[in-house]
């Protein structure tokens, strides 16, 4: 009898080794293989043979046999269904999709099980959900269930039971023949899995969690979404890294990928949309945890704004994520090393971006901040990443140093070049007008917008400038390269 073989497969792309190495040789990744059993071999059978007869006609008349003409192809009008929170939507694109699936990941903790049951919840008085627990017993969810309702109905005697004409099913399941037979028998329109990691395949041998039963799961229930247009979301686990734990054959199943962020010391939650088929992949929505589940937030600045009283090295800068403008405040400061080489710290920004723009501010202003230590930091905790920052970055920096203070009511957007230029970015009008719809009277820009008529409508005054020297002295009103300042 032949010993049974086993195989190393990587938890981080799925490839297959025959025996251990410290370092997938597939996607280069550290401590990654897990010894499983290798599978039996396949059956090895034929593909079944044409008739000799139809396959010469066919042949000979030159027709397909399951294809057809592009042209020919039915359309169907997508019909999204709402998640009953537009910051849900927003991200997703404007609803579910009928047939899609959607993998939402995110911390332990983060609140990724509320916001789907909140989810649920909304759309169970439209239509038939499915909400299968794998994780939880069903007392437990039916007790956040109770909460989030009272919560809805705001009433305290109301008991958190399901409302007349809701249908919402729950289904406290972790074996996958149970779970497809039971979204057989419903054909809900909208199914949750929470989560996919604690789904297991009787007829695999690995445990839960690991990278064949993962993967052959989510086929599965892929497999009877698309057959029966099931909207599917499925929860995933992460990493320690904040990536997705599981085969990268799970995100290329999947058609959106959404994550599910935030600091545990501050309240509010992004979500965002890393893939989407049916939408854009830059949208934002902000959450707020509340003592009783998840509220939406419709106005984020107020989250990422600070006092409304001045102070030094603050400034102030308009960002978009997607379609959505948001102001931000940015914190600098700037003191004098104790070290031999100073320290760069940043938060919220990538530190490589702060390091050229002190190397910028230094050689066309002639700041030798190259001796001092440099801390940058946005309110909030939300992530900047696009270059529209940089204006606001290198004013913060430089008021610190200085010791000055912007008038208030400022605004600063623009990009900043390595030959000290300010460069235009995109919707620079959306961002003017968020700003003038929070009392904001003056925006410092890239010269060139042609957006002067449209600034004096919103009653912003609009300042643009060709370098940063010139931004900067408009906006603080004094030349910060003056030794005498």
């Amino acid at each position: 009898m032949a010993k049974p073989s086993s195989v190393f497969v990587c938890t981080s792309c799925g490839a297959q080794a025959r025996q251990f190495f410290g370092k997938c040789a597939s996607c280069g990744s550290w401590n990654t293989l897990v010894e499983q059993k290798a599978a039996p071999a396949a059956d090895s059978r034929r593909r079944r043979p044409l008739a000799e007869s139809s396959a010469g006609l066919a042949a000979a008349a030159g027709q397909p046999r399951r294809s057809e003409p592009i042209q020919a192809v039915g359309e169907r009008p997508l019909q999204r269904l709402s998640s009953g929170y537009g910051e849900l939507d927003r991200v997703l694109g404007g609803g579910l999709v009928p047939g899609s699936l959607v993998l939402v990941g995110g911390d332990p903790g983060i609140g990724k099980s509320t916001l789907l049951l909140q989810s649920a919840r909304a759309m169970a008085s439209r239509a038939s959900v499915l909400y299968v627990s794998a994780e939880e017993s069903a007392q437990q969810v039916k007790l956040r269930w109770r909460r989030l309702a009272q919560v809805a109905s705001n009433e305290s005697d109301a008991g958190g039971e399901p409302e007349a004409g809701a249908d919402f099913q729950l289904l406290s399941e972790t074996d996958l023949e149970l779970v497809l037979q039971e979204l057989e028998a419903l054909r809900p329109a909208v199914a949750i899995i929470d989560s996919i990691q604690a789904l297991h395949d009787a007829e695999l041998g690995s445990a839960p969690g690991s990278v064949s039963q993962v993967r052959e799961c989510a086929a599965a229930l892929a497999r009877i979404a698309k057959r029966q247009d099931t909207a599917l979301l499925l929860v995933g686990h992460v990493t320690k890294e904040g990536a997705l734990a599981g085969p990268k054959v799970l995100e290329h199943l999947v058609d959106a990928v959404l994550t599910f962020e935030g600091d545990r010391f501050a309240s509010h939650r992004l979500l965002r949309a890393v893939k989407n088929r049916f939408g854009a992949t830059h949208e934002l929505g902000v959450f707020e945890m509340r003592d009783r589940g998840l509220a939406e937030v419709t106005n984020p600045s107020e989250l990422f704004l600070g006092s409304d009283e001045p102070s030094a090295g603050t400034a102030t800068i308009v960002a978009c994520e997607g379609t959505r403008p948001l102001v931000v405040e940015l914190q600098a400061l700037v003191s004098t090393t104790s070290y031999a080489s100073p320290r760069r710290s940043a938060t919220g920004i990538a530190a490589n971006r702060l390091h050229q723009i002190l190397a910028v501010l230094e050689k066309h202003l002639g700041l030798p901040l190259s001796r001092f230590d440099c801390y940058l930091a946005v309110a909030g905790g939300l992530e900047v990443e696009e270059p529209a920052a940089d204006l606001g970055v290198a004013a913060a920096v430089v008021a610190s140093y200085r010791d000055l203070t912007l008038p208030p009511g400022t605004v600063l957007v623009g990009e900043l070049g390595l030959g000290g230029q300010l460069r235009p970015v995109g919707q620079l009008e959306l961002r003017l007008q968020e700003a003038a719809r929070l009392g904001f009277t003056r925006a410092v820009v890239p010269k060139g917008s042609g957006l002067a008529k449209a600034a004096a409508g919103l009653g912003l005054q609009l300042l643009e400038a060709g370098a940063v020297a010139e931004a900067l002295v408009a906006a603080l009103g004094v030349n910060p390269a003056d030794d005498r300042v």
